[in-house]
């Protein structure tokens, strides 16, 4: 049997389509040993298995090496068109039914940990947040998936720079729709975008949306809504400065928790409703699902290439390697 034959994935066509998908869409000026196909078929197996490049070179080592490898991933370093082409993939996968029509979508935020000082090169990709794993420093990238049958599919991705504003990023995403000439009937943003600049940047563009409330301080803010042992809806004005402000429809969830986690009491969840005739007694739930498909981002990172480069095309690389892995395991039945 040739070694690359047994190269699988979960099933044989989901390998084979993947690994024509990323030859056509990031070429790649190489030659055997180490072809294009046969370059991303070793990458996908790595990424199958959650694995390094050079162990998976060491188990089908009559292929090729992992310097081999190295070097011909060292060819891809413009990030700008490595996003465009990993996105071109990306839509050449999306099922024809999902396309000229409304749907429900969701903004992620991907957050994986950077340590160290960044380069020069490096440091435009670093995005600085809120400490996690111990660091305040990552690669981070946002991505626009659609919601279907309990699935999610991912449409694009959108590798962020440290430039970058909330605004930018949403702008970015959602531009990649006019291309599959989909609209949106439900927009779920990561609690990363609740800003006064998206909220009223949506707003005038008249997109239904959801977004979860960040809660600061101790008292006043959005933290005075958190009262009474009902589900309410309340209108609130957020400002920064006189000039800068929005009005926000807000609705306020009740929950008693009932000993989950061993906690019990009143547990509370803020959202931010435009344009959406959603019940107070559904709300909660409705937005469960945009972080609880499948467990989406737990298993992108299960089919993410281990690797300790801090290269930033090749970390989107294989970020985007991740979700074109999982998001055509789920088109095959959309």
């Amino acid at each position: 049997m040739n070694k690359l034959s047994q190269i699988a994935l979960t099933d044989e066509e989901t390998l084979t389509v993947a690994v024509d998908c990323l030859a056509k869409h990031i070429p790649l000026d190489a030659k055997e040993p180490c072809d294009p196909k046969t370059l991303f078929q070793i990458l996908l197996r790595a990424a199958a298995t959650h694995d390094t490049i050079e162990n998976t070179a060491k188990q089908l080592k009559q292929v090729t090496t992992s310097n081999n490898i190295r070097y011909h991933l060292g060819k891809i370093n413009n990030f700008i068109d490595l996003e465009q082409q990993l996105n071109s993939s990306l839509k050449s996968q999306i099922p024809k039914g999902l396309s000229k029509k409304k749907q429900s979508l969701a903004i992620d935020f991907n957050l994986i940990p950077y340590y160290g000082k960044p380069s020069e090169s490096e440091a435009p990709f670093i995005y600085r947040s809120q400490a996690k794993l111990g660091t305040c420093s990552f690669y981070a990238y946002a991505t626009l998936y659609v919601i279907k049958k309990g699935k999610r599919v991912t449409l694009a991705i959108r590798g962020v720079r440290w430039l970058d504003t909330k605004v930018a990023i949403i702008t970015y995403l959602l531009a990649e729709l006019s291309l599959l000439k989909i609209r949106v009937k439900k927009l779920y943003l990561d609690r990363e975008f609740f800003s006064i600049a998206v909220i009223r940047w949506l707003q005038a563009l008249h997109i239904p949306l959801i977004l979860p409330a960040i809660i600061r301080g101790k008292k006043g803010g959005i933290k005075q809504f958190l009262q009474g042992r009902k589900s309410y809806q309340a209108t609130y004005v957020m400002s920064k400065t006189k000039e800068e402000s929005v009005t926000l429809d807000l609705q306020i969830i009740c929950k008693y928790r009932k000993g989950k986690r061993k906690k019990r009491g009143l547990e509370y969840f803020v959202y931010v409703v435009h344009q959406l005739n959603i019940s107070l007694a559904y709300l909660h739930q409705d937005y469960r699902k945009r972080f609880g498909i499948e467990s989406s981002y737990r298993l992108k990172n299960v089919c993410r290439i281990r690797t300790t480069t801090k290269k930033p095309t090749l970390r989107l690389l294989f970020v985007g390697i991740a979700f074109l892995l999982v998001s055509k395991r789920r088109t095959i039945n959309l």
